[in-house]
């Protein structure tokens, strides 16, 4: 207890107004930025109004956000991942709605980045290689495949499902 209560004391000395004392509650000033709430906040406005021509620094802000890295107690581990799948699913909606809109170079970019969050998630995957066929990158949409193919099967011991096998069906 007493380690918080010197704690507090040097934040109000350093950083004055940043906390606020309710008495019996201690809280961040609102004029505080706080990071997760923002990335939080932008999530659910993805979900609620889509893109709205912000797609840039939207997958931005959902590509490089990370919370307490290096942290590993349960609380955080827990928020972490919770925290993980809400960009999976933020940058799958950035990449299927560029599509959509033939943004494909922001279809890509948001496709690789959910993949860098979760190599073998086969959404991710055929988003990217759709996207890249529209370019008229077949390499590039083959080799994605093949990537995809081979982390696959050393991962899981699987072969890629036929709706992907599809997807890059003529490219060969």
């Amino acid at each position: 207890m007493e380690s918080l209560r010197v704690s507090v004391h040097l934040i109000t000395k350093q950083v004055p107004g940043l906390l606020i004392n309710g008495g019996a509650v201690l809280s961040l000033s609102e004029l505080a930025d706080v990071d997760l709430h923002r990335i939080r906040s932008q999530i659910q406005h993805l979900r609620q109004v889509g893109l709205n021509g912000n797609a840039a620094s939207c997958l931005h802000e959902l590509r490089h956000a990370e919370l307490l890295p290096g942290w590993y107690e349960d609380w955080v581990i827990f928020e972490q991942t919770r925290l993980r799948q809400d960009r999976l699913h933020a940058l799958l909606l950035i990449a299927r709605e560029s599509l959509a809109r033939f943004d494909c170079e922001v279809a890509v970019e948001a496709s690789e980045s959910a993949l860098e969050l979760e190599p073998l998630y086969e959404r991710a995957v055929s988003l990217l290689i759709q996207a890249e066929r529209r370019q008229g990158n077949n390499a590039s949409a083959l080799r994605a495949f093949e990537k995809y193919q081979a982390q696959l099967e050393a991962d899981m011991g699987i072969a890629p499902s036929e709706a992907i096998r599809r997807l890059v069906m003529g490219v060969r």
